[in-house]
């Protein structure tokens, strides 16, 4: 395990957007035939709205150290791009932001008032898990924090959480069994349907269809965080150590693939570092932004 903050939140970073990127393209009517035949789609690999908010975690992190609110929402709100395939609440909640508006009023008058439980917080946070590994007390309050800024229901709030424990899990205890994976994400995650998902999914852990497992535990269909986090957890328990098995078992899922990847990748490039990424995969994927200040891998 890498003892730098800054490295392991790259490699997460990296693996997150390639995860985005890869799933992303399953959305294009045209490649849906890659899928029987696990064929790569053709390049450029474009991320989405997921990897943009990632880089905005990975930004403040790096500057501050930990999860500046302000900050943090005010590099959303600036670098948000409209055809990154934001929804729509999204959209309008930034675009508010860039006009004077209050993020806090603005977060938490959503939905009437009972806050987002999308899967938006979930699926950027997996660089936080792994820049706060040693310290997961930090993880789950910094995560929260994270995930308050858009999603103030408790539903997203404990997705986040349970997202970026997993990812510190697999710095930390790369060695766990899929089951105690699992459990000890579950440990931390605040009562919740998420919480509940978590559980089911390791009862699942004996099957290895991943659609049959998506028609139990939702694969993100819903765009809410109960509908997505856990089979992205039942994935990253399943193929914590092969990146590219992760990534296909997850897209065979179907759903909301760019976001399910998004967090799968997230978590298992974690712990192994940006430069255990299938070369070919990354020769495929668009760069990063230059504003996110990342370093850019070996292409």
């Amino acid at each position: 395990m890498s003892s730098d903050p800054l490295a392991r939140a790259t490699a997460s970073l990296h693996g997150l957007t390639l995860g985005d990127a890869f799933g992303s393209q399953f959305f294009v009517p045209a490649n849906h035939h890659a899928l029987s035949d696990r064929l790569l789609p053709p390049a450029p690999w474009q991320w989405t709205d997921d990897t943009e908010m990632a880089c905005s975690i990975y930004r403040v992190l790096a500057d501050h150290g930990v999860i500046d609110q302000d900050g943090l929402v005010e590099s959303f709100a600036k670098r948000h791009d409209f055809d990154r395939g934001y929804g729509p609440a999204t959209n309008r909640m930034l675009r508010l932001i860039r006009e004077g508006g209050d993020w806090r009023t603005l977060s938490a008058e959503l939905f009437d008032g009972k806050g987002s439980w999308g899967n938006g917080a979930a699926m950027r946070v997996a660089p936080l898990g792994a820049w706060f590994a040693d310290d997961l007390r930090q993880v789950v309050q910094q995560a929260a924090l994270s995930a308050q800024v858009t999603h103030t229901h408790p539903e997203a709030i404990a997705g986040a959480i349970a997202v970026a424990v997993a990812a510190s899990t697999v710095v930390t205890e790369p060695d766990l069994s899929p089951g105690r994976f699992l459990d000890r994400i579950r440990e931390h995650v605040p009562p919740s349907m998420v919480h509940d998902g978590i559980a089911e999914a390791r009862q699942l852990l004996t099957i290895s269809d991943s659609a049959l497992a998506a028609r139990m535990l939702g694969n993100g269909r819903n765009v809410s965080a109960h509908d997505t986090v856990p089979l992205a957890l039942w994935v990253a328990a399943r193929e914590r150590h092969d990146f590219e098995a992760a990534i296909w078992t997850t897209v065979m899922a179907g759903g909301d693939v760019d976001t399910t990847c998004a967090i799968v990748g997230g978590i298992i490039a974690a712990s192994g570092g940006a430069d255990h990424l299938p070369s070919d995969w990354r020769r495929r994927c668009e760069p990063l932004p230059s504003w996110a200040g990342v370093s850019p891998l070996d292409r």
